[in-house]
């Protein structure tokens, strides 16, 4: 019985140690859809999968744009959670080839704006609503909550 109670002691350590090693935003890992637009509330794999908006990874999130057919990356500088918000600093992003300004709109070339629709650019919060759905509040490019694809 002894031994057995210092087993269980030893994983809940060892599982305690890994669970803060991970990285502030390791919640987020993985597929997200919506955003966009209005995403189903329990989505299949393949519906949810046929329309992935945004991708969070360790270093980078990726992002779907209705204009393109690439996804944006954004590398992520520093990530910090408080209670139900993450917030995420980007890299400064890089001017890709072709770089320069559109000069009907303004935009950067071919209309992308690297960011989220945030204030800036460079920023982003993420909302947990469920552990399945959250939102990017104040982000004019993603209006509607995002969730989390199913992995079957």
């Amino acid at each position: 019985m002894r031994c057995l109670l210092g087993l269980l002691l030893c994983l809940f350590a060892v599982a305690d140690a890994a669970a803060q090693s991970a990285p502030p935003h390791a919640w987020l890992f993985g597929v997200w859809t919506g955003g966009l637009f209005p995403a189903p509330r329990h989505p299949t794999a393949a519906e949810c999968l046929a329309h992935p908006t945004v991708i969070f990874t360790q270093d980078v999130v990726l992002r779907a744009t209705v204009t393109d057919v690439t996804y944006a990356q954004r590398v992520v500088a520093t990530a910090r959670t408080v209670g139900n918000n993450t917030d995420f600093t980007f890299a400064p992003a890089e001017a890709g080839p072709g770089a320069g300004t559109d000069p009907l709109t303004g935009l950067p070339a071919g209309g992308f704006r690297p960011g989220f629709g945030c204030g800036s650019p460079d920023a982003l919060r993420v909302h947990r609503i469920t552990a399945d759905e959250i939102s990017f509040p104040g982000c004019a490019d993603f209006p509607s909550p995002l969730v989390r694809c199913p992995a079957r």
